[in-house]
């Protein structure tokens, strides 16, 4: 997966802004693909010269302009095309679980103190993305199908962020006894 598509995904149901897509990308589309707001301007230009984007420069009251931009036919037909390729695995690039592969090198305490620290933080965005699906997601039978998509990505950053937790438990337990 390129940024290219996760931005044509995100601009797919409505027109957006390069700082709407990048709250977006904090907001929804972050438990499964990171980019800093300079990534997604610089990859918005690239897209629009390519032709996949189209832009309208709306004037703003006191404030500078914005540039809100809409997916082109050209745009909608790649990542139609994108969509229906099958996909791979992505690799696992952890450093965490280097860290525990060495930990053996440093004391039980440093090595516990590190994976109590990644618990946390675990259970902090599980904590986020549970409230998401209580507030935003309610009876999913009655959802448009695009909401049950966007609620998919959600159960999968929920999914994974219980699996680290229990990892996190399950490690630190053998690690103290």
């Amino acid at each position: 997966m390129t940024l290219t598509h996760t931005i044509l995904a995100a601009i797919a149901s409505e027109p957006q802004t390069g700082y709407d897509l990048s709250k977006r990308f904090d907001d929804s589309v972050g438990f499964f693909w990171k980019a800093s707001q300079q990534q997604i301007y610089r990859e918005l230009a690239k897209m629009e010269d390519r032709g996949l984007l189209s832009s309208e420069i709306i004037p703003q009251v006191g404030r500078p302009a914005k540039k809100l931009y809409s997916l082109t036919e050209e745009g909608l037909r790649e990542l139609k095309t994108w969509i229906v390729q099958p996909s791979d695995p992505m690799a696992i690039r952890e450093d965490l679980l280097v860290k525990v592969m060495a930990g053996h090198l440093v004391s039980r305490e440093e090595i516990l103190q590190e994976l109590q620290h990644r618990r946390q933080i675990h259970a902090q965005q599980l904590s986020i993305y549970r409230h998401k699906e209580k507030t935003i997601f309610g009876n999913l039978a009655k959802l448009p199908l695009e909401k049950q998509c966007l609620y998919l990505t959600l159960r999968r950053g929920i999914l994974y962020e219980e699996n680290w937790v229990a990892w996190c438990d399950e490690a630190i337990e053998i690690l103290e006894r």
